[in-house]
């Protein structure tokens, strides 16, 4: 089965070969995450770092945020049988893709919320593609936990 991840959502795979895609990975993160042994992965596209820039709109959909959507998300594959020591992380996006416009660097933010919150829960990120100025678009293959993304008609693995 093919699923579609928009931003500020997530989605898990728990069957061999199913396969999550999430686009217009801009100053937006992409995280996947996959248990081979479970059988569990899934994507996370979030578009701001802190969820103190609008606590309203955290409320509602806590996804949307680094550093409330990347707790859920993990809790939610831990709810569908991943374990900690087993998962494989990669990460892509967090570029700024309005060129020369470095006033607010919200790829950059968004890069660091992650890695601060991987490094706080002893988390290592296996593979990532991020920074630069380029758009991504991510998948994960569950079973495979083959991760990649896509650019500008070029394909590179994770």
């Amino acid at each position: 089965m093919r699923y579609t991840v928009g931003i500020s959502e997530m989605c898990f795979g728990t069957s061999l070969g199913d396969l999550i895609v999430t686009h217009a990975l801009g100053s937006c993160i992409g995280i996947a995450i996959h248990d081979p042994l479970a059988s569990v992965g899934g994507i996370l596209h979030y578009m701001l770092p802190l969820s103190s820039l609008d606590a309203e709109k955290s409320k509602r959909n806590p996804l949307m945020f680094g550093d409330t959507g990347i707790p859920e998300f993990f809790k939610e594959a831990y709810r569908l049988g991943a374990k900690k020591d087993r998962i494989r992380i990669t990460m892509a996006g967090g570029a700024n893709v309005i060129t020369g416009n470095h006033n607010f660097d919200i790829g950059n933010r968004n890069i660091i919320i992650a890695r601060k919150l991987f490094w706080k829960n002893n988390l290592l990120i296996d593979a990532e593609n991020v920074g630069g100025n380029i758009p991504r678009t991510m998948y994960l293959e569950i079973g495979s936990g083959h991760t990649w993304f896509t650019s500008r008609g070029e394909t590179a693995e994770l």
